[in-house]
Protein backbone atom coordinates (compact mmCIF):
# COMPACT_ATOMS: atom_id res chain seq x y z
CA UNK A 1 0.00 0.00 0.00
CA UNK A 2 1.59 2.94 -1.02
CA UNK A 3 2.46 5.69 1.87
CA UNK A 4 0.95 8.96 2.01
CA UNK A 5 2.37 11.62 0.36
CA UNK A 6 5.61 14.18 1.70
CA UNK A 7 4.38 17.49 1.18
CA UNK A 8 7.46 20.02 1.00
CA UNK A 9 7.69 23.40 3.25
CA UNK A 10 6.58 25.31 0.39
CA UNK A 11 3.69 23.17 -0.68
CA UNK A 12 2.10 23.21 2.70
CA UNK A 13 2.61 27.09 2.75
CA UNK A 14 0.66 27.62 -0.84
CA UNK A 15 -2.20 25.71 0.94
CA UNK A 16 -2.68 27.87 4.17
CA UNK A 17 -1.93 31.13 2.20
CA UNK A 18 -4.91 29.82 -0.14
CA UNK A 19 -6.72 28.63 3.10
CA UNK A 20 -6.10 31.43 4.69
CA UNK A 21 -7.65 33.52 1.62
CA UNK A 22 -11.50 32.02 2.43
CA UNK A 23 -10.91 32.37 6.11
CA UNK A 24 -8.75 33.72 8.83
CA UNK A 25 -6.40 33.31 11.43
CA UNK A 26 -9.31 32.86 13.96
CA UNK A 27 -10.89 29.87 12.07
CA UNK A 28 -7.12 28.51 10.44
CA UNK A 29 -6.11 25.32 12.27
CA UNK A 30 -3.62 23.02 11.21
CA UNK A 31 -5.59 20.21 11.91
CA UNK A 32 -8.34 21.75 8.62
CA UNK A 33 -4.81 22.30 6.45
CA UNK A 34 -4.15 18.55 6.66
CA UNK A 35 -7.28 17.51 6.16
CA UNK A 36 -7.41 20.45 2.42
CA UNK A 37 -3.52 18.29 1.88
CA UNK A 38 -4.86 14.74 2.86
CA UNK A 39 -2.64 13.90 5.56
CA UNK A 40 -3.20 14.32 8.88
CA UNK A 41 -1.31 17.05 11.65
CA UNK A 42 2.09 15.29 12.52
CA UNK A 43 3.14 15.70 9.42
CA UNK A 44 3.06 19.20 9.46
CA UNK A 45 4.60 19.37 12.93
CA UNK A 46 7.97 18.29 11.21
CA UNK A 47 7.83 21.33 9.45
CA UNK A 48 5.97 23.79 11.77
CA UNK A 49 6.38 23.53 15.71
CA UNK A 50 3.03 25.40 16.00
CA UNK A 51 0.18 27.08 14.01
CA UNK A 52 1.90 30.44 15.03
CA UNK A 53 4.97 29.48 13.71
CA UNK A 54 3.08 28.55 10.51
CA UNK A 55 1.37 31.52 10.40
CA UNK A 56 4.25 33.84 10.58
CA UNK A 57 6.11 32.39 7.92
CA UNK A 58 2.85 32.47 5.98
CA UNK A 59 3.14 36.45 6.71
CA UNK A 60 6.99 36.64 5.77
CA UNK A 61 6.31 35.17 2.40
CA UNK A 62 4.03 38.49 1.64
CA UNK A 63 7.34 40.66 2.79
CA UNK A 64 9.13 38.48 0.56
CA UNK A 65 7.31 39.11 -2.63
CA UNK A 66 6.88 42.92 -1.54
CA UNK A 67 10.87 42.99 -1.56
CA UNK A 68 11.09 40.92 -4.61
CA UNK A 69 12.82 43.05 -7.33
CA UNK A 70 13.13 46.07 -4.39
CA UNK A 71 15.99 49.10 -5.14
CA UNK A 72 16.77 51.61 -3.02
CA UNK A 73 16.14 55.09 -4.51
CA UNK A 74 16.04 58.59 -3.61
CA UNK A 75 16.19 60.07 -0.20
CA UNK A 76 15.31 58.05 3.33
CA UNK A 77 12.03 59.72 3.11
CA UNK A 78 11.51 58.32 -0.42
CA UNK A 79 13.10 54.92 0.75
CA UNK A 80 10.59 54.23 3.52
CA UNK A 81 7.46 55.68 1.49
CA UNK A 82 8.23 53.16 -1.29
CA UNK A 83 8.83 50.38 0.99
CA UNK A 84 5.81 51.07 2.94
CA UNK A 85 3.93 51.35 -0.23
CA UNK A 86 5.38 47.95 -1.54
CA UNK A 87 4.37 46.22 1.88
CA UNK A 88 0.90 47.75 1.47
CA UNK A 89 0.46 46.76 -2.44
CA UNK A 90 1.57 43.11 -1.15
CA UNK A 91 -0.91 42.79 1.30
CA UNK A 92 -3.77 44.21 -0.74
CA UNK A 93 -3.55 41.22 -3.52
CA UNK A 94 -4.11 38.93 -0.28
CA UNK A 95 -6.47 41.18 2.37
CA UNK A 96 -7.15 38.62 4.74
CA UNK A 97 -3.27 37.59 4.99
CA UNK A 98 -2.88 41.30 6.65
CA UNK A 99 -4.57 40.67 9.52
CA UNK A 100 -2.40 37.49 10.21
CA UNK A 101 0.70 40.17 9.93
CA UNK A 102 -0.56 42.29 12.13
CA UNK A 103 -1.48 39.73 15.02
CA UNK A 104 1.43 37.27 14.49
CA UNK A 105 4.69 39.65 12.72
CA UNK A 106 7.43 37.79 11.34
CA UNK A 107 10.58 36.48 11.76
CA UNK A 108 11.67 35.20 8.55
CA UNK A 109 14.08 36.70 5.86
CA UNK A 110 11.18 39.13 4.48
CA UNK A 111 10.80 40.28 7.86
CA UNK A 112 14.55 40.99 8.17
CA UNK A 113 15.13 42.47 4.68
CA UNK A 114 12.07 44.79 5.51
CA UNK A 115 14.03 45.74 8.55
CA UNK A 116 17.27 46.43 7.30
CA UNK A 117 16.46 48.68 4.92
CA UNK A 118 14.07 50.97 7.18
CA UNK A 119 16.83 50.91 9.73
CA UNK A 120 19.01 52.01 6.72
CA UNK A 121 17.13 54.61 5.55
CA UNK A 122 16.84 55.81 8.92
CA UNK A 123 20.51 56.15 9.76
CA UNK A 124 20.19 58.25 6.24
CA UNK A 125 18.12 60.73 7.47
CA UNK A 126 20.98 61.50 10.18
CA UNK A 127 19.56 60.65 13.36
CA UNK A 128 21.83 59.67 16.80
CA UNK A 129 21.82 55.71 16.68
CA UNK A 130 20.13 55.41 20.09
CA UNK A 131 16.93 57.31 18.39
CA UNK A 132 16.58 55.06 15.36
CA UNK A 133 15.33 51.69 17.27
CA UNK A 134 12.31 54.02 18.70
CA UNK A 135 11.65 55.62 15.78
CA UNK A 136 11.88 51.94 13.88
CA UNK A 137 8.89 51.26 16.00
CA UNK A 138 7.01 53.89 15.20
CA UNK A 139 6.76 53.46 11.47
CA UNK A 140 6.65 49.25 11.55
CA UNK A 141 3.54 49.86 13.80
CA UNK A 142 1.92 52.80 11.78
CA UNK A 143 2.66 50.84 8.61
CA UNK A 144 1.01 47.86 10.08
CA UNK A 145 -2.17 48.89 11.83
CA UNK A 146 -2.74 51.08 8.35
CA UNK A 147 -2.71 48.40 6.10
CA UNK A 148 -4.65 45.97 8.67
CA UNK A 149 -7.11 48.73 8.55
CA UNK A 150 -7.11 48.90 5.06
CA UNK A 151 -7.51 45.54 4.60
CA UNK A 152 -10.92 44.91 6.49
CA UNK A 153 -12.50 47.21 4.48
CA UNK A 154 -11.43 45.61 1.30
CA UNK A 155 -12.57 42.18 2.56
CA UNK A 156 -16.27 43.29 2.72
CA UNK A 157 -18.93 42.01 0.39
CA UNK A 158 -20.59 44.49 -2.25
CA UNK A 159 -23.95 44.04 -0.56
CA UNK A 160 -22.06 44.78 2.72
CA UNK A 161 -20.62 47.64 1.63
CA UNK A 162 -23.38 49.41 0.41
CA UNK A 163 -25.38 48.52 3.28
CA UNK A 164 -22.26 50.28 5.16
CA UNK A 165 -22.88 53.20 2.97
CA UNK A 166 -26.46 53.72 3.56
CA UNK A 167 -25.90 53.40 7.27
CA UNK A 168 -23.41 56.03 6.60
CA UNK A 169 -25.13 58.37 5.21
CA UNK A 170 -28.10 58.13 7.76
CA UNK A 171 -25.46 58.85 10.41
CA UNK A 172 -23.89 61.97 9.02
CA UNK A 173 -26.25 63.39 7.22
CA UNK A 174 -29.55 62.75 9.11
CA UNK A 175 -27.46 63.75 12.51
CA UNK A 176 -29.25 66.52 14.71
CA UNK A 177 -27.29 69.71 14.59
CA UNK A 178 -28.25 70.83 18.06
CA UNK A 179 -27.00 67.63 19.47
CA UNK A 180 -23.89 67.24 16.95
CA UNK A 181 -23.22 70.96 15.19
CA UNK A 182 -19.25 70.24 14.23
CA UNK A 183 -21.00 66.97 12.35
CA UNK A 184 -23.63 68.84 10.86
CA UNK A 185 -21.63 71.53 9.53
CA UNK A 186 -19.17 69.23 7.85
CA UNK A 187 -21.99 66.18 6.70
CA UNK A 188 -21.30 66.43 3.24
CA UNK A 189 -17.65 67.04 3.30
CA UNK A 190 -16.75 63.86 5.43
CA UNK A 191 -15.57 61.08 3.81
CA UNK A 192 -16.65 57.14 4.68
CA UNK A 193 -13.74 55.29 5.48
CA UNK A 194 -12.95 53.02 2.79
CA UNK A 195 -12.29 56.57 0.76
CA UNK A 196 -9.02 57.50 -0.79
CA UNK A 197 -6.70 54.93 1.07
CA UNK A 198 -3.64 55.13 -0.82
CA UNK A 199 -3.57 58.78 -0.21
CA UNK A 200 -4.56 58.38 3.65
CA UNK A 201 -1.56 55.97 3.22
CA UNK A 202 0.54 57.95 2.20
CA UNK A 203 -0.68 61.02 4.04
CA UNK A 204 -0.16 59.37 7.40
CA UNK A 205 2.98 58.18 6.43
CA UNK A 206 4.23 61.56 5.31
CA UNK A 207 3.49 63.26 8.50
CA UNK A 208 5.28 60.75 10.90
CA UNK A 209 8.24 61.11 8.04
CA UNK A 210 8.12 64.34 8.74
CA UNK A 211 8.22 64.38 12.23
CA UNK A 212 10.97 62.15 12.40
CA UNK A 213 13.05 65.03 10.32
CA UNK A 214 11.93 67.43 12.30
CA UNK A 215 13.16 65.64 15.58
CA UNK A 216 16.30 64.89 14.16
CA UNK A 217 17.25 68.19 12.78
CA UNK A 218 19.66 70.10 14.37
CA UNK A 219 18.21 72.86 16.65
CA UNK A 220 19.34 75.87 14.53
CA UNK A 221 17.20 74.67 12.12
CA UNK A 222 14.38 73.66 13.85
CA UNK A 223 14.01 77.17 15.07
CA UNK A 224 16.03 79.32 12.28
CA UNK A 225 18.53 81.75 12.82
CA UNK A 226 19.02 84.02 15.79
CA UNK A 227 17.75 87.72 15.00
CA UNK A 228 20.71 89.82 13.68
CA UNK A 229 22.44 86.51 11.92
Amino acid sequence: MAGRRRWTTEEILDAAAELLRTSDAESFSVRRLAAALGTDSSSLYRHFRSKTELLRAVADRILLAAMDGYRPEGDWKQRITALGLRVREAFGQQPPLAAVWGRYASSGTGSRLIMEEVLQALRASGLPDEEIPARYHRIAVLIAALIASEAGVSTVTPEEHEQGMELFRVAVLGADPERFPALSHFARDVRPLGADRRAAFEEILAAQLAHIESAGAPETVRRGPAPGR
